[in-house]
């Protein structure tokens, strides 16, 4: 597999996500879809969505409903791509929604493998490749982050970190649409900044491309640690993602942090 090859899956994949062409994606301009539910879609979406912006770099592709299309059309028209994902602007982009009692939800980052940089990386400890029937002890709070609690069949394999039999850092891997497997990592406090997370992120990366699936990573742009660890596991950033809720629903999750 190429990055070339895991750029046109990832592509594909967002085109299902968008209701777009692989094409539009790439394109100089702006493009507004119709959003809807697609059978290939990435299984954790609850689509179809009211406003979804993602960008590659270049343009901007925002998937609407009817109700909000002219609005998420002006706010894309007025800045560069870049600028509507981020402050200030994005307060503009809530005042634009707010007649629908929406504002912006999610924002995100997402990282594609660099089959350049990709390699197993030594951390000193005993690194084990776990399948699905090895899972069900590890459904805890420590290992929130790299297993898919509310869909557990997703799971599909991880590679743990052990320090004399002891798990100390777990990266796992969830089947969340038909090419490309999710990778999420934690490591027990402890046992951080020694080289953990990116030993388990890169071999897992590895195993994942083995299965001739792409292995994709996502992170919130405030989460420093966790982009340094894409980064020094050999991803690369790839495009981002911004997506509107109802207030009722972004207003359950504040007061649930």
């Amino acid at each position: 597999m190429t990055n070339k090859d895991i750029m046109e899956i990832a592509l594909q994949q967002s085109a299902y996500d968008c209701n777009c062409t692989p094409e539009q994606l790439l394109s100089e301009e702006n493009v507004v879809t119709a959003s809807k539910a697609h059978p290939k879609a990435r299984r954790y979406l609850p689509l179809p969505f009211e406003c979804d912006l993602v960008s590659y770099g270049g343009n901007i592709v925002a998937q609407v409903s009817e109700r909000t299309r002219a609005a998420v059309t002006e706010y894309i028209g007025r800045y560069d791509a870049y600028r509507c994902f981020e402050a200030p602007q994005i307060n503009a982009l809530n005042e634009l929604l707010a007649p629908f009692d929406m504002k912006v939800c999610f924002m995100a980052e997402y990282y594609l493998p660099d089959i350049t940089k990709l390699k197993e990386l030594d951390c000193g400890y005993e690194l084990r490749v776990l399948r699905r029937e090895s899972f069900a002890g590890l459904y805890t709070e420590e290992w929130g982050n790299c297993l898919t609690f509310s869909d557990r069949d997703r799971d599909v394999l991880a590679v743990g970190a052990y320090d004399k039999g002891k798990l100390v850092g777990l990266a796992g891997c969830s089947a969340d649409c038909e090419t490309m497997y999710q990778i999420g990592v934690d490591v027990l406090p402890e046992y951080r900044r020694q080289g953990i997370a990116s030993a388990v992120t890169s071999r897992l990366a590895l195993e994942v491309i083995k299965l001739g699936k792409v292995p994709f990573y996502c992170a919130a742009w405030s989460n420093i640690r966790s982009a340094r660890n894409a980064v020094g596991s050999g991803f690369r950033p790839a495009w981002v993602e911004l997506t509107a809720r109802d207030n009722d629903f972004v207003n359950k999750l504040i007061s649930e942090k």
